[in-house]
């Protein structure tokens, strides 16, 4: 019986696939591991790639790309292990980061899930990792600039906790869905994935229903993995940005639209809004611009040492 079931979504991500797959083989407890990869209708040589070297891993394909949730949720209720890992493929763990965060769960069962410290391809942190949860005020700091002025403000930078040393373990309210490890029992509790939210937000979402249920989350800076964050979603900018801002919209209606004033709720959605609308002009204007080269996780050699 597997003790970690592994599910990775992909979209036209064949090589970075490549490289997350070979990273997991290193971990010295792979063989307790299972694997699934969902693959959401690529057209590229992901498949080609999944028989020809990693004909171990579970495989499904969709015609269609149906976004994280439901690809996710399409074989989590088929996952034999104790706990469940969300991992992106344009990711690589290093240093068994997946066995670590599976002990600190056996150790801590008051815990419902754990998440590694998520680093950039420059190796500098990547603040979705551990979270607050959001909040309006936490949305005005952002805006306000008052998040990053004073980064190691406990009030200003709640959201993204930029006040605590990343190299500190802690509590938070939410970790990345590019690298989330949930206790199966505690899905079955909570339930899956939220579909509304095609990505970008459901990590959020499901953070919230399992403090609601009782559990604790945890960051856990001992685990380390890289993230070449958005790898796939650069396919599909405008898109993305709609997705984004979906989720924003969602979380909000769901979990914090009943503590404000219907008016203010108004507000709230139109500045979501306003704010996809301006993220979408934005890309725009990018796509017209001459493209730079920059480094994938694919092109870069990860030195163990350096983290």
């Amino acid at each position: 019986m597997p003790k970690i079931s592994i599910v990775i979504v992909n979209w036209r991500t064949p090589e970075l696939l490549r490289g997350c797959l070979n990273a997991l083989g290193n971990d010295e407890h792979k063989d307790s591991f299972e694997l699934y990869v969902v693959d959401n209708a690529s057209g590229d040589e992901s498949l080609s790639i999944l028989s020809n070297e990693f004909s171990y891993v579970n495989v499904l394909v969709n015609e269609d790309n149906v976004g994280f949730s439901k690809a996710c949720n399409q074989v989590i209720p088929k996952a034999k292990g104790e706990y469940v890992l969300l991992l992106n493929p344009d990711t690589v763990v290093i240093d068994n980061a997946v066995s670590k965060m599976a002990a600190f769960l056996d150790n801590n069962p008051e815990y419902g899930a754990v998440g590694p410290k998520i680093l950039n391809e420059d190796g500098t942190l990547q603040l979705a990792c551990r979270r607050a949860f959001p909040s309006p005020a936490a949305a005005f700091f952002r805006l306000t600039y008052l998040s990053k002025l004073f980064p190691g403000h406990p009030l200003f930078a709640k959201y993204n906790m930029t006040y605590i040393d990343p190299e500190k373990a802690a509590s938070v309210d939410a970790l990345s869905g590019s690298c989330m490890m949930v206790r199966k029992n505690v899905i079955d509790k909570i339930g899956l994935l939220d579909e509304d939210i095609f990505m970008f937000g459901e990590d959020i979402d499901w953070c919230w229903r399992i403090k609601q249920a009782g559990w604790q989350i945890f960051y856990n800076p001992q685990a380390v993995i890289y993230h070449s964050h958005g790898a796939a979603s650069r396919l599909r900018p405008i898109g993305t940005t709609f997705d984004l801002h979906t989720g924003m919209e969602v979380f909000y209606r769901k979990h914090l639209a009943q503590n404000y004033w219907p008016i203010f709720n108004q507000l709230v959605y139109i500045t979501i809004r306003l704010r996809a609308l301006i993220f979408v002009m934005v890309n725009l204007i990018k796509a017209q611009m001459p493209k730079t080269g920059k480094v994938t996780l694919k092109e870069r050699q990860i030195d163990k040492s350096s983290c």
